[in-house]
């Protein structure tokens, strides 16, 4: 086939759409008015939509919504002149197909120029996750989501969820105990959804003083209290199109609690010494560490603010229910503060200390687990973190329990084998053996025999 003969062909509208329709990926292409001129097939299997249902029209009237969420680039608070704009753009988006789906996607955005090198639209590549992401789930195969470490089935149920809630704009109530990363739960939400475009504003209820709570959650205008030199967004507006985090939720006063369900109920409020209302689209997660039933009982909160809050309740489960987890952790922390300091290779933990560590109750949680990995790694003076190098604390608490029998699945015998077969692998054994690798090494340390001599 000659040179020319291929020209030719491309320049035909319809080999080109034929072209287009084989590619793996959904192919969108729209306007400078956001007017769809072109929907490939797959952006039909993707979407939902026919073509007859979008083409010639605005995009995100077609969808219902801005198909990027609030990452577009032509919503009603960008330029006109969309004559710089970024030659190529990569990012996660969330998809809400035609029947109510959701469905995790990568879509990259290129502008489309014409002759003369002016911008007339852009054109948008979609590739689908969601099944590739649906596989790694129930292989097992993901450690984290995000910035939250964790292979536990529990945490893969956490995992879920966060990708479940990501179409929707239900407020999120995230209970737990301190330490175990509800703000970043909260902060993979956000970014899993439509709105991770925008703002993500925390707040922490339990740290601002109660005379400036409500300035800083809904703002003032000049004058309207001695140092009010000037008007001020609060931080519900600062998070417009965003997501609103309210850490400590419970340590808000009645008459906090009574502004803030009269701003979930109507999405508008007054600043401190103003009049005029406004308005602002915001989605709310909200956490604590307390019991809010047993706050409600006592009279300390609102049961109908609970109610407002509480729509999608998500637990995390303390550390020492997911022990499975600190291995993990572990050498999470030490890979972070290696590459913080310059320390390569990471420090190890002897198999001694560890399994100090997975006795150890953890109270304070994750957030505990790494200050106290902190402090064994200023301790230590080599390359390896030994029960000397951990806090008295840890070195000093005694198991509840005497020493524990053997797994029912385990034993002295196959253990070893085990081992010998993985090369002293201890992870590759404890898949082989179907327990966690906690597990794993709590009975290597309460049953030394079972590691072969060479080990």
């Amino acid at each position: 086939m000659s040179d020319d003969t291929l020209t030719r062909l491309l320049s035909e509208k319809q080999n080109l759409i034929r072209i287009l329709d084989h590619l793996k990926e959904g192919i969108i292409a729209h306007d400078l008015k956001r007017r769809i001129f072109f929907f490939n097939e797959e952006a039909e299997r993707l979407t939902g939509y026919s073509r007859n249902e979008v083409l010639g029209k605005d995009c995100h009237e077609a969808f219902g919504q801005p198909f990027c969420g609030q990452k577009c680039l032509f919503d009603e608070n960008q330029p006109e002149n969309h004559q710089d704009l970024p030659e190529y753009m990569e990012y996660p988006v969330t998809i809400l197909t035609k029947d109510g789906q959701s469905r995790k996607a990568e879509m990259s955005v290129s502008p489309i120029r014409d002759d003369t090198g002016v911008i007339v639209g852009v054109l948008a590549s979609v590739s689908d996750l969601t099944e590739l992401l649906k596989l790694r789930f129930k292989a097992g195969e993901l450690s984290g989501f995000g910035s939250i470490i964790g292979r536990d089935y529990k945490m893969l149920q956490i995992f879920q969820q966060i990708r479940d809630l990501a179409a929707y704009d239900y407020p999120v109530h995230i209970s737990g105990e301190t330490g175990t990363g509800k703000e970043l739960v909260a902060e993979a939400i956000h970014h899993e959804s439509r709105r991770a475009g925008a703002s993500f504003v925390p707040i922490n209820c339990g740290a601002l003083p109660e005379g400036l709570i409500e300035s800083e959650l809904f703002g003032h205008v000049k004058g309207a209290f001695s140092g009010a030199i000037r008007d001020k967004k609060g931080r519900f507006e600062l998070a417009h199109n965003g997501t609103v985090f309210l850490d400590e939720i419970a340590e808000l006063s009645n008459a906090m609690q009574v502004k803030l369900l009269r701003f979930l109920q109507t999405g508008k409020f007054e600043k401190v010494g103003g009049e005029k209302t406004v308005s602002v689209d915001v989605r709310i997660i909200s956490a604590t560490n307390k019991d809010l039933k047993k706050q409600i009982q006592a009279g300390a909160f609102r049961e109908d603010l609970y109610y407002r809050l509480n729509v999608i309740p998500v637990h995390l489960p303390p550390l020492r229910e997911r022990r499975n987890d600190i291995p993990l952790l572990i050498e999470h922390f030490l890979r972070n503060a290696a590459r913080e300091h310059g320390d390569e290779p990471p420090k190890v933990v002897s198999e001694e200390a560890l399994g100090i560590m997975l006795d150890y109750d953890w109270p304070g949680n994750v957030r505990q687990l790494q200050n106290v990995l902190q402090f064994a790694i200023v301790k230590s003076g080599g390359s390896v973190i030994r029960p000397s190098n951990l806090p008295l604390e840890l070195r000093s608490a005694k198991s509840s329990e005497k020493r524990r029998g053997p797994d029912k699945k385990l034993d002295v015998d196959s253990v070893r084998a085990a081992l010998e077969k993985t090369g002293g692998n201890k992870v590759k054994a404890a898949k082989q053996l179907e327990v966690g690798r906690a597990t794993l090494y709590r009975f290597i340390r309460d049953y030394p025999e079972a590691v072969p001599e060479n080990e």
